[in-house]
């Protein structure tokens, strides 16, 4: 399948700029309705006792965060004309592991979701540095652009930054209660990830390309 379909140049006509903050509602959006399905299922079931046939608060909280991820990527299409790849593959393992939350009525399937999700990525960026390629610009480098050293320390950085949620969100879950672990992935993880995003700034702009000339910033 054509990359195009997933991500777009932003200089190609046909490409959308959305709001950033309405593109975070759309990332965040699925997670904050795990998070309230979760500490208010009962009342959910109360108002609508439809829902009452899925069963506990984490699994009605599981099966709105499935619809709710398939809402976002759609919207998301319909408003870019693009999927982006990682939101993409976090969207499939939700669906995979959800569904098996659901079917199998086993809470563990979607705990260790986000355990797949970051040891996956984690592992191919990686992996790409082994084999010389930083992944990392594929994803975005219709964000910004940076030279090939640049990429490379990004990359590193970010692949050690995905094993670490993999081996934090094993030993959250593994060693507290389901709605700690709920809070702990929309209270904990995401500020954590925002503040190692923001932490990778004073790289980004050091190794950032003029973007007329193609030339490094000077130091």
């Amino acid at each position: 399948m054509d990359q195009s379909v997933f991500e777009r140049d932003p200089s190609d006509p046909a490409h959308k700029t959305v709001n950033p903050l309405l593109k975070l509602a759309i990332e965040m959006g699925p997670l904050m309705v795990f998070f309230f399905a979760n500490a208010r299922g009962e009342w959910l079931i109360e108002r609508f006792p439809v829902l009452a046939h899925i069963g506990e608060p984490i699994f009605l909280a599981t099966a709105l965060f499935m619809a709710a991820t398939v809402a976002a990527l759609v919207v998301s299409w319909i408003m870019l004309r693009s999927l982006p790849i990682m939101p993409l593959i976090s969207g499939i393992v939700v669906l995979v592991f959800g569904g098996l939350t659901l079917w199998l009525h086993d809470e563990n399937f979607i705990k260790i979701k986000p355990t797949i999700i970051n040891a996956m990525f984690g592992i191919i960026l990686l992996g790409g540095l082994y084999f010389g390629k930083s992944l990392l610009g594929y994803v975005f480098d219709s964000a910004f652009k940076l030279d090939a050293d640049g990429w490379r320390k990004l990359t590193m950085r970010w692949g050690i930054f995905f094993l670490f949620l993999a081996v934090l969100n094993e030993v959250v879950w593994r060693s507290f209660s389901t709605d700690f672990w709920v809070a702990f992935k929309v209270w904990g993880t995401m500020p954590i990830t925002l503040l190692f995003t923001f932490a990778q700034m004073p790289l980004v702009m050091k190794h950032s390309l003029e973007p007329l000339t193609g030339k490094s910033k000077d130091k």
